[in-house]
């Protein structure tokens, strides 16, 4: 992918379109190292696997949690880390902590960490893109992928990198060695998708004004889906939203019309029922973008804006590679209405709360 000659949003489309190579540099990276091996063999079986982070690090749990589940087969959820805080008997025991922050400094993840450090044989798993960290030395075990860290602001590549690294962990505790070639055969795959990819959402973003953005997705592609909305709303300061797809159904598709753009995760588990709401929505009038893997009349029919990701590859592969439309629609929107991606509104890198536990010292990614 070639990246606009544009000052604005420079580093973010860098990042965003460096993405296949960033990939395949990490997973290169952790088969060489056995890291993932070694941790496979020291992390307990016996327990539910708990994946936490806040903001983008939360969304990229509920991706990795759903990975986890049908990869190994075994139990996992996503819990944002505020509610380890806040409401701890929520939790499972015994459970496996899995901390997710890019810079390794986010205030409540770090907090948590010291949560789970203080239980009994809880060995926790740490993952992050920074160095020398304070997640780093409370954590027991650390993934660290310092090469794919973004000068950005919002997360991108850092997002998709972690996701990849903690669905080739699933694929080693589930015995899974064709999910893990089919990881490492991924890069490639998408890159050569990526440039129609790129051209179809910055015509999209360019055609129109939309008072709306809606996604939609199951499964693995849920927390893709809540990711993307993240991303509008980081980079474009628009208004987005995100359901469960058939949830949408139930009471959300009063909101359909021209103006709101609903976009569509589907996949194959769910593909008759996904797109029986896709072909609703556009009855009602709803202007839509499906994200699908393999070409489909029905979907051509009532798709305005179609991207097909012709990967092959496992769907809860595919994960990673969906979330780049929802970047690249962010991105793009925020240009056409004059902000700068590099610098969005109100947001910082890392979100580190005072010691009062306001809030309101800092706010950005995690």
């Amino acid at each position: 992918m070639t990246a606009p000659n544009s000052a604005a949003g420079a580093n973010t489309i860098r990042e965003i379109l460096s993405q296949p190579a960033a990939w395949a540099q990490c997973l290169a990276a952790l088969e060489e190292s056995r890291q993932l091996d070694k941790l496979n063999e020291a992390l307990p079986n016996d327990r539910e696997w708990t994946f936490i982070g806040c903001g983008s690090s939360f969304y990229l749990a509920q991706v990795a949690a759903a990975s986890w589940m049908i990869l190994t087969g075994g139990k996992a959820r996503a819990i944002p880390a505020s509610e380890i805080l806040l409401f701890p008997a929520t939790l499972p025991r015994p459970c496996q902590p899995v901390l997710i922050s890019r810079s390794g400094h986010t205030s409540e993840v770090v907090e948590a960490a010291k949560y789970f450090e203080r239980q009994p044989a809880t060995p926790t798993l740490a993952i992050t893109c920074g160095t020398g960290t304070p997640i780093e030395e409370i954590a027991a075990h650390t993934i660290r992928l310092a090469a794919v860290d973004e000068k950005s602001t919002v997360m991108t590549r850092s997002f998709t990198s972690m996701l990849l690294a903690l669905q080739a962990l699933a694929a080693k505790r589930g015995g899974r060695s064709d999910f893990t070639n089919a990881l490492q055969a991924l890069p490639a795959q998408f890159q050569r998708r990526a440039e129609e990819v790129h051209g179809t959402i910055r015509s999209l973003a360019g055609a129109r004004d939309f008072a709306d953005y809606v996604f939609l997705g199951q499964g693995p592609f849920f927390g893709v889906a809540q990711e993307s909305m993240l991303k509008v709303k980081e980079m474009s300061c628009s208004y987005a939203q995100c359901f469960h797809t058939l949830e949408f159904r139930h009471g959300p598709k009063a909101i359909v019309g021209p103006e709101t753009l609903i976009t569509f995760f589907l996949s194959e588990s769910g593909f008759d029922a996904e797109v029986a709401v896709l072909e609703e929505i556009k009855e009602l009038g709803g202007t839509t973008l499906a994200i699908v893997n393999s070409p489909h009349a029905a979907v051509r029919r009532h798709a305005d804006y179609l991207i097909e990701m012709s990967l092959e590859v496992p769907e809860a592969a595919r994960a990673a590679a969906a979330a780049v439309p929802g970047q690249l629609l962010g991105l793009h929107t925020g240009l056409r209405k004059g902000y700068d991606p590099d610098q969005p509104r109100h947001l910082t890198r890392v979100v580190m709360l005072d010691a009062g536990g306001d809030g309101g010292s800092q706010r950005g990614a995690a």
